[in-house]
């Protein structure tokens, strides 16, 4: 064992100092930190304080550094591994100036172990939470021999650095506590891996548990928690003396921390949220079954909104089919047609992607894109190649060789672009080719039957009106729903949880009939939609919401559970969300207050998700028609999930609109199109999604909303203050304090591309997800449809009616004759 020199105080002192001393600012030669004498050292700023401590529900002690008016969050542990018994513990210094921690019997605990010798050592608590000791000789304060940053537990404070110092082979990682009242390192680490181009992993034992992805120059590839926000600041620095992560805070008043979670098995961000007094969990990874590292295998891709999520790449099928089919994915996928590094061979794009595994890659920062390709393409064991820094243009070069593992579809993903075989590249030129002589063909044949089809529609009209009605009129029949393939309830089991439908029990009503919150005997929380009798609503409506919502999975859609089908009686059985519907919030003066930007924007974010696998990414393409703020349900955590699909519908193979002379949904949200001529497509969905946008940033209804002075419904303000270049005015003033201006100024923007008059300018969900999810300039929005200006004088004197009638949302249906 190494010999101490210690410079022990007498008994005398200790008493003394026990006596007097509290809280201290720093300790030289002459001080000591002792247990039981309620000694600490304290930053500054009185944010940090250093000391001994037990966690949880331990009786052992330790020396550690914990927010000063939080004292249940540690941040810090010098003694992880060594815990002392009782409170006979003492920190003090030894004549060379080390820092030693020892027990009653004198044996040391811990220490710094320092080779150098400082002549004047000061230990101090900087404002950062960061416990340094240096020279006081030293001029420079930020010259440390020591500090506690380079040793981190299971915390990232901003300012301390993940990752190595390179001339030393210094390595920072984190190690997550055992468990709440054991702070000794666990299995569960979190750290930098210096492969060709490093990147950040979280293990579990040896084995990789997540990959944060490597830095494109704006954040990890495929991790949209780093985008630009209001809160932090993310840097990488990769050189030849360090390779580390780093987040700062923008505004110094915000408490912030990152955790490594055993017990969760999760990194989480929080902040702290000082009118509640509690931590709020700000982001989390991993996010979802997606973040498991290699999921899908080599050239599998993890699509969290698929079923099954892991899908082979374009080029690639199941290497173990059978496997792949019991969602066995870890075989990932094989090539169609194997490479041989032959003429002919080249690349194909594959874009928003969470980039491989770059265990096997290099990096280039001069070449370009276009001499990225050809040094990849000169080389038979290079797979794939991207850009290395993403910032304006692009810059730099990666390359990886061997397989590729460990990607996901994100919409903060880039393009990788993956070798291909001459025979795969062929024939998707020969699918080029063939694509525009079928078009014309198509058209051909399409204009001939034009013609006929006027005919035929015409004398078919009478024919569908008739099928329609009939269809309404065989909504009392009490057909068994056979195709349902939906658990179905019991009528008393239903009643029970229900409290045989009591008032009391009552959520709110729309135009399918009441909802109820209901427990199922085992516990679980239900919510009860039960078809009434005088509804405009039907069985037709009731089995279209239950075989579409029976075969769509999105943790952006409201859960069906079942139905109930006895008798008269016809219910839909959900998952119930506590915190009800949207408007429940947007539109309510005490309620909106709770909902601040980032909540907002992580709604608005959710419902375009959600928004997007009905309408490209289910196995039903899907446009749902009556999308609104109350048709937006919030569960515990306020993210969203869109419901009620009674006025949805499906369209097949390569279908994307259609129309109907029974037009259905909600004055205020339907698209222009729609409403005048019963055409729909999922642009009609984008209209509505852009006008709930434009509620959710102003908080202000649609429908009823006119500007006093101006006349102007929402969307003519919204125009109206976009092109006097002040849209910061229709922003909700609950909104002011926690709103980044920039993120919310771009949401307006992107409002009002989702409402132009025309449905071929507007954007795709897919486009409305990305534009969310990036910074690249968006195209200028045309004027918008359903602008109207009533004139100052009829606004005024109507405004106060519209206003009050406005809480009154009417899902209707219009019946052509």
């Amino acid at each position: 064992m190494e010999t101490f020199c210690f410079m022990f105080v007498s008994a005398n002192f200790l008493l003394l100092f026990s006596k007097y001393s509290n809280a201290t600012e720093n300790i030289t030669l002459s001080d000591s930190i002792i247990d039981g004498t309620n000694s600490t050292l304290v930053s500054k700023d009185g944010k940090f304080e250093f000391g001994f401590f037990s966690p949880g529900k331990s009786s052992n002690r330790y020396l550690g550094i914990w927010y000063k008016a939080i004292p249940t969050t540690v941040v810090w542990v010098a003694n992880r591994r060594n815990p002392i018994s009782d409170t006979s513990g003492i920190l003090m210094m030894n004549s060379t100036g080390n820092l030693v921690l020892v027990s009653g019997n004198k044996s040391v605990v811990w220490s710094l172990n320092l080779n150098k010798v400082a002549q004047n050592p000061i230990v101090r608590l900087l404002d950062s939470g960061n416990l340094v000791l240096r020279d006081e000789k030293d001029t420079n304060s930020g010259n440390y021999l020591w500090q506690s940053f380079d040793y981190p537990s299971d915390t990232l404070l901003p300012g301390m650095k993940l990752g190595w110092d390179l001339k030393t082979g210094l390595d920072r990682r984190l190690s997550a506590w055992n468990n709440p009242d054991d702070p000794s390192p666990a299995d569960f680490t979190w750290g930098i891996v210096l492969n060709g181009n490093p990147e950040g992993y979280i293990w579990k034992g040896s084995v990789k548990y997540y990959r944060s992805a490597p830095w494109n120059g704006l954040g990890n590839s495929g991790s949209p928690s780093l985008k630009e926000n209001q809160l932090y600041e993310f840097s990488f620095v990769d050189n030849e003396n360090e390779v580390y992560y780093m987040y700062n805070l923008k505004n110094k008043s915000v408490i912030s921390r990152i955790v490594l979670n055993q017990t969760g098995y999760s990194r989480q961000r929080y902040v702290w949220n000082e009118e509640t007094r509690t931590w709020k969990l700000y982001s989390s990874v991993p996010r979802d079954a997606c973040d498991a590292y290699g999921l899908c295998g080599p050239y599998g891709n993890c699509i969290p909104t698929e079923s099954p999520v892991c899908q082979c790449l374009k080029g690639f099928t199941p290497a173990s089919p059978e496997n792949w089919k019991s969602a066995f994915w870890s075989d990932g996928c094989k090539r169609n047609n194997l490479l041989k590094c032959e003429n002919g061979e080249g690349f194909v794009k594959f874009v928003g992607l969470k980039l491989p595994d770059t265990t096997h890659s290099f990096v280039n920062r001069s070449m370009n894109l276009k001499e990225c390709r050809v040094t990849c393409l000169q080389n038979c064991s290079c797979t794939a190649y991207t850009t290395l820094d993403i910032r304006g243009r692009g810059s730099g070069c990666a390359i990886w060789f061997g397989d590729l593992i460990d990607m996901r579809l994100s919409a903060s993903g880039q393009d990788l672009y993956i070798r291909m075989s001459a025979s795969d590249l062929e024939a998707k030129v020969e699918a080029k080719v063939k694509i525009p002589v079928i078009i014309a063909t198509t058209i051909a044949i399409g204009f001939g039957m034009l013609i006929i089809g006027y005919y035929i529609r015409r004398s078919r009209a009478n024919l569908r009106e008739k099928t329609e009605n009939k269809e309404n009129d065989d909504q009392e029949q009490d057909e068994q729903p056979e195709d349902l393939e939906l658990p179905l309830f019991d009528l008393i089991a239903v009643s029970n949880a229900t409290n045989k439908f009591s008032i009391d029990n009552k959520l709110g009503e729309g135009g399918f009939g009441p909802v109820y919150k209901g427990t199922l005997e085992d516990g679980q929380e239900i919510a009860v939609k039960r078809l009434s009798r005088s509804s405009g609503q039907g069985l037709k409506e009731f089995k279209n919401e239950v075989i579409l919502i029976a075969k769509l999975q999105h943790r952006n859609l409201v859960k069906l559970l079942g139905c109930c089908i006895q008798g008269d009686e016809k219910m839909l059985i959900y998952e119930y969300m506590p915190n009800k519907s949207l408007d429940n919030f947007i539109f309510d003066q005490m309620k909106g207050k709770l909902l601040d930007w980032s909540k907002r924007f992580n709604i608005i974010c959710g419902i375009a998700r959600g928004l997007l696998y009905l309408h490209q990414d289910s196995r039903l393409r899907i446009v749902h028609r009556d999308l609104k703020a109350s048709n937006i349900l919030l569960d515990q955590e306020m993210n969203p999930k869109i419901s009620d699909f009674g006025m949805a519908k499906t369209f097949g193979g390569d279908q994307t609109e259609g129309n109907t002379n029974r037009v259905v949904g909600t004055y205020g949200y339907m698209a222009p199109e729609y409403a005048s001529d019963g055409l729909f497509s999922t642009k009609s969905d984008v209209f509505s999604f852009g006008i709930l946008l434009l509620e959710i940033i102003s908080g202000k209804r649609s429908r009823g909303f006119y500007h006093p002075s101006r006349g102007l419904n929402l969307i003519g303000h919204a125009w109206t203050l976009w092109k006097e270049g002040e849209p910061s005015g229709l922003i909700d003033p609950f909104l002011e304090q926690s709103c980044n201006l920039s993120e919310v100024i771009r949401c307006i923007q992107i409002s009002l591309l989702c409402v132009q008059q025309h449905p071929e300018e507007r954007p795709s969900m897919a486009s409305v997800v990305l534009m969310l999810g990036s910074e690249k300039e968006l195209p200028q929005p045309q004027k918008p449809g359903f602008f109207k200006d009533r004139g100052p004088t009829e606004a005024n004197s109507s405004s106060d009616k519209l206003e009050s009638n406005s809480t009154n949302e009417i899902t209707f249906s219009l019946e052509a004759r």
